[in-house]
């Protein structure tokens, strides 16, 4: 009895877990299965509610501009200082504050002391013989050109001679055939010719460059010398302000020692400047290796200086460094700028932002850059038609910051799609419940009937 009694408890208890496993099976399928109602009666409702809208424009023919920007800083300014190296006591003063002069008009006269005087005389020579060597430069070229004359009257005798020893057979000095000796002379004197020819011609290409060379010398000697000299000179037409010379006014140049040759360096003092507010301006910015390869000279560049924001100003590119520098493992490239003549004041190392017009394309396709697709190196574009959306394949030109030319594949009054907006429609009926609600509700009975209802398989 005790073992019967045994074995009707452990079916009793078997039939209890079996029946708990059971419920939990079913409540996790029902889950499942009411989720994946929920999701799906989501979607088709969200489907049905949605409408897709376009936004597009209209291709036009128009005018794209593409720019570089860059910075950097004022070179020269329009005004220029006056300068001296001298040291010694004003004696004459020419020309005050407000007066206009021209580039060279004196301005004052120095009486120097021995050592200014000193420099003033070495300066003095320093200048003569640039201007000797310029003439030198200039006697060489002349004498490279005749030295050139002669190798090529030299060349053209010798030519003769060959000529003549190849079809005639008898020397008319000797009567006799031509030896192998004298044919190797006439031949050797045509190679001597063609060598001194070459060697003049360089000569006198060289000359050219030692000539220009020899007059920035004569240059740079001259302006050495007037600084030191006991006139001080107008450096260029304008002007004159912010002058501090006056009668009897000691003037005392500044020196420094070289740490290398230990040589005596006389610094250039300023005692005012002249102002061209109709002068010409330089500045210089830099670019990076990428776009310095679409800059050349000539370029217009519109600018703008942190002094005056509200002034735009306008130039052109002077000259391209294309040797660049490298710095911190970039490299980056000078530009320089001339600008067209200001009205303002422009002081040396101001701060100038320059937006340089790479190329100008007129009676271009244009479209918005944002409607262009590309995939696998092919662009495309989304136009309507017949009120359907339609992809098509098209050939892209130049590009700016917003617009990009279109060479091919679609044509002027396309409507381009340049968005895709999809919108929700509203429900007119005043019913804020959810249009899952009766699927929750379902769920809901189901769940609650079969949890009260017989267990299902298992036992």
């Amino acid at each position: 009895m005790a073992k019967i009694k045994n074995l009707f408890n452990r079916i009793k208890k078997l039939f209890q877990d079996n029946i708990l496993v059971s419920k939990k099976r079913i409540s996790l399928g029902l889950t499942i299965i009411v989720a994946l109602t929920f999701c799906i009666g989501w979607f088709l409702h969200s489907k049905n509610n949605q409408s897709v809208k376009y936004e597009t424009v209209k291709v036009e023919k128009g005018t794209l501009i593409t720019s570089i920007n860059g910075s950097g800083t004022i070179n020269s300014g329009n005004s220029t200082n006056i300068t001296t190296k001298v040291s010694g006591v004003v004696k004459e003063v020419y020309a005050t504050n407000g007066d206009t002069v021209e580039k060279g008009q004196k301005i004052a006269l120095i009486e120097l002391d021995e050592y200014a005087l000193e420099r003033q005389n070495a300066a003095w020579v320093d200048y003569l013989e640039a201007q000797e060597a310029v003439k030198d430069a200039e006697k060489s070229k002349s004498t490279a050109d005749l030295n050139m004359w002669e190798a090529r009257q030299d060349i053209m005798d010798a030519e003769e001679d060959i000529k003549y020893y190849k079809e005639n057979p008898l020397n008319p000095i000797t009567n006799e055939r031509w030896t192998v000796n004298e044919k190797t002379i006439i031949d050797k004197t045509l190679e001597e010719a063609q060598k001194s020819y070459n060697a003049a011609e360089i000569k006198y290409k060289d000359a050219d460059a030692k000539i220009l060379d020899y007059n920035t010398k004569v240059s740079s000697k001259l302006r050495d010398y007037q600084e030191n000299s006991a006139i001080i000179y107008a450096p260029t037409s304008g002007t004159i302000s912010d002058l501090t010379l006056a009668s009897n006014v000691v003037v005392a140049a500044s020196s420094s020692t070289s740490n290398t040759s230990g040589a005596t360096i006389i610094s250039a003092q300023t005692v005012g400047k002249v102002n061209n507010p109709t002068g010409q301006i330089i500045a210089t910015i830099t670019l990076s290796e990428v776009d310095i390869i679409s800059v050349k000279a000539n370029q217009k560049v519109t600018m703008t200086l942190d002094a005056y924001p509200n002034v735009s100003f306008t130039g052109k590119i002077l000259g391209v460094n294309t040797s660049g520098t490298l710095s911190s493992g970039v490299t980056s490239y000078p530009v320089t700028i001339l600008l067209d003549k200001a009205s303002v004041e422009i002081y040396p190392n101001m701060a100038v932002n320059a937006t340089i017009i790479t190329s100008i394309i007129t009676d271009a396709i244009i479209i918005p850059t944002t409607a262009i697709t590309i995939a696998e190196n092919q662009s495309t574009v989304q136009i309507m038609k017949d009120g359907k959306p339609q992809t098509i394949i098209v050939e892209t030109g130049k590009s700016n910051d917003s617009q990009t030319e279109i060479k091919s594949g679609i044509n002027q009054g396309d409507e381009v799609i340049t968005s895709i907006i999809s919108t929700v429609k509203t429900n007119s009926s005043n019913n804020t419940t959810s249009p899952f609600s009766g699927v929750g509700r379902s769920s809901s009975s189901s769940n609650k009937s079969l949890q009260s209802g017989p267990p299902m398989g298992g036992f």
